[in-house]
C-alpha cells in the first residue's frame, strides 16, 4: 500500500473500540485546592509524552492492532526512507562515567587486556577497580595495569557492573574519573535495546518497527573517532543490559536482522518517543533542524496511549513564577504554537510595583521545569484580583473584583465566611469571561469578611479575601 493511501485509509479506521482504555486512564479526580496566598492557578492539560518527532510507540502499536506490518509503520512514521542492510557488527555503550571506582563481577575468570597489549586472567568473582589499576590477575599480588584495560567474559558468560552486560568492558580514566564502555555485537545490543524501549507483550510487527528504528538510530549514532558510539538512556535510547532481554524482542531483531532505513544514502537518524498524542513534530521545530523523513503530520492510533490527552496539572503562580524565574505576581499565562501544535514560547504576565511586565520563557523549557510530558499542552487560567489598595471597606459596600479566566469551562465565582470551622463555599454566579481576553469583572457587596474564589470542578485558585469593618 502506498503511503498516502496508507495514512488515507488509517484515518478513515475508527478507534471508537479503543475509548474505554483513554477514559480509563483519564477518570475525573477529586477537585484540587489551592494553597492559600499562591496566587492564581493555571491548569496545564496536553498530549503525549515525549518531543513527538519520528514513530509514535503507541501509534505503532495501534497501527499492528489494525493490521499494518512493520514496513508499514516504518513508512508512516519515516517517509521517503528505504530499507537497507548495514555492515556495522558492534556498537560501544557507555554504561559508565564519573566513577571514583567500579565494581566487576563474573562467575568464571575474566581475560584482562592492558594497553601495552599484555594478556591477564583475573579470577572469577567480584574485584574493585580503581584510578590506580592495581589487580591481583594471573594469580599473583596485585599488580598496576596500564589503561585502557580491556575486560572480556569467558565463553557463555558475562560481565556484570551493576547490570549484567554481554560482550567486553573497556575501562579507562577520563577526566581524572573512570568511565566505562561495553562493546558488543550490534544484534545483541538490540534484543535489549527493544525490550527495553517497547512492551514485549506488543504486537510483533510493532517491536519489529521499533527494532528497525532502533537499529538504523544506533548505527546513525555511531562516532568512530570517539571513545563510544551511544548512552544507554534517553540521551539515546534505553539499553539496560542482559536481565532485560526476552524471547519476543529478540525474535523481532532476529526477523528484521541487519535493516536499517536509508535517506539521501546515509543511515536515517530514527528517532521516536512514548506516545505523539496524535500528531508528530517535526524535526525542525523540536530542534531547529529539519530533515525531510521527520515532518510534522497526523498518527492516527495514537488514541490507544494512556497519555494521549493528560490533565490538568495544576500549578499555581507561586510554583510557575519559581520555576521560570519570574518575580513579582504571575496573573496570566498564553502559548504560541509551532507548525507542529506544539507550544513555542509560554507568554506570562506578572504584576510588579503595581505595573504589568511580560516575560517569556520556551516552550521546551517549561515542560522541563514543570516536569510536563510533552510541549502539547494548554494553559486554562483562573486568576482573581482584589481591588487595589485591597484596604478594609464598608459593610454593603460595592467591591469590584477583577482578573483573567481563560481556557476553562463552567467556571463559577464562590464565597464563603472565614473564621468558622468547616465554612462552606458557596456558589454565587457563573463568571463569563470576556471573548479573547478572558477578563472578568464581578461586583461583590460584602455584609463582613468574606472569602473569594474562582472554581470549576478541576479546581479552585487561591481566595481574595475582603476584609469588612
Amino acid at each position: 500500500m502506498h503511503r498516502r493511501s496508507l495514512l488515507a485509509a488509517a484515518l478513515l479506521v475508527s478507534v471508537a473500540v479503543l475509548a474505554p482504555v483513554t477514559q480509563a486512564a483519564h477518570a475525573p479526580k477529586q477537585q484540587y485546592v489551592a494553597p492559600a496566598g499562591s496566587g492564581a492557578l493555571f491548569l496545564v492539560s496536553g498530549h503525549g509524552w515525549g518531543h513527538g518527532v519520528g514513530m509514535g510507540q503507541w501509534g505503532a502499536e495501534g497501527y499492528a492492532l489494525q493490521g499494518y506490518t512493520y514496513d508499514q509503520i516504518l513508512s508512516a512514521y519515516y517517509p521517503g526512507t528505504t530499507p537497507a542492510q548495514t555492515t556495522v557488527k558492534t556498537i560501544r555503550v557507555l554504561v559508565a562515567s564519573g566513577k571514583k571506582q567500579l565494581l566487576v563481577s563474573s562467575d568464571a575468570p575474566i581475560a584482562v587486556a592492558d594497553a601495552t597489549g599484555a594478556k591477564h586472567t583475573l579470577a572469577a568473582g567480584r574485584t574493585k577497580l580503581t584510578r590506580a589499576f592495581k589487580l591481583a590477575v594471573d594469580g599473583g599480588p596485585a599488580t598496576a595495569l596500564e589503561p585502557p584495560l580491556t575486560l572480556s567474559p569467558a565463553a557463555g558468560s558475562s560481565l556484570t557492573l551493576g547490570r549484567a552486560y554481554r560482550g567486553k568492558l573497556v575501562v579507562d580514566v577520563v577526566n581524572g574519573k573512570l568511565q566505562a564502555v561495553n562493546i558488543l555485537p550490534l544484534e545483541q545490543y538490540l534484543d535489549s535495546v527493544v525490550a527495553s524501549e517497547m512492551p514485549s507483550t506488543w504486537l510483533p510487527d510493532a517491536l519489529e518497527a521499533q527494532a528497525v528504528a532502533s537499529r538504523s538510530f544506533a548505527v546513525a549514532a555511531r562516532r568512530p573517532g570517539g571513545p563510544f558510539d551511544v548512552y544507554p538512556d534517553g540521551r539515546s535510547q534505553a539499553y539496560l543490559g542482559l536481565s532485560a532481554e526476552t524471547p519476543e524482542a529478540t525474535a523481532a531483531v532476529e526477523a528484521t536482522a541487519g535493516e536499517v532505513l536509508m535517506y539521501g544514502g546515509k543511515v536515517a537518524t530514527t528517532v521516536f518517543s512514548s506516545s505523539t498524542g496524535g500528531w508528530t513534530q517535526s524535526a525542525q521545530d523540536a530542534w531547529g533542524g529539519a530533515r525531510p523523513y521527520l515532518v510534522s503530520e497526523a498518527d492516527p492510533f495514537d488514541a490507544i496511549s494512556p497519555y494521549h490527552n493528560w490533565g490538568p496539572v495544576p500549578v499555581t503562580a507561586k510554583t510557575l513564577g519559581k520555576a521560570l524565574g519570574i518575580a513579582g505576581r504571575l496573573v496570566d499565562a498564553t502559548v504560541t504554537r509551532n507548525s507542529s501544535k506544539r507550544v513555542a514560547d509560554l507568554d506570562v504576565t506578572s504584576l510588579r510595583n503595581g505595573a504589568d511586565t511580560d516575560a517569556t520563557a520556551t516552550g521546551a523549557t517549561v515542560a522541563a521545569k514543570l516536569d510536563l510530558r510533552s510541549t502539547w499542552f494548554s494553559v486554562g487560567v483562573l486568576a482573581l484580583l482584589p481591588p487595589l489598595p485591597n484596604v478594609p471597606v464598608s459593610a454593603g459596600s460595592t467591591v469590584t473584583l477583577t482578573g483573567v479566566v481563560r481556557g476553562l469551562r463552567n467556571v463559577v465565582l464562590q464565597q464563603r465566611t472565614p473564621g468558622t470551622a468547616g465554612a462552606a463555599w458557596d456558589t454565587i454566579e457563573t463568571v463569563t469571561p470576556e471573548p479573547g481576553t478572558g477578563a472578568i469583572s464581578v461586583d461583590v457587596t460584602p455584609s463582613v469578611t468574606t472569602d473569594y474564589r474562582l472554581a470549576n470542578a478541576a479546581a479552585a485558585a487561591a481566595y481574595v479575601r475582603i476584609h469588612v469593618e
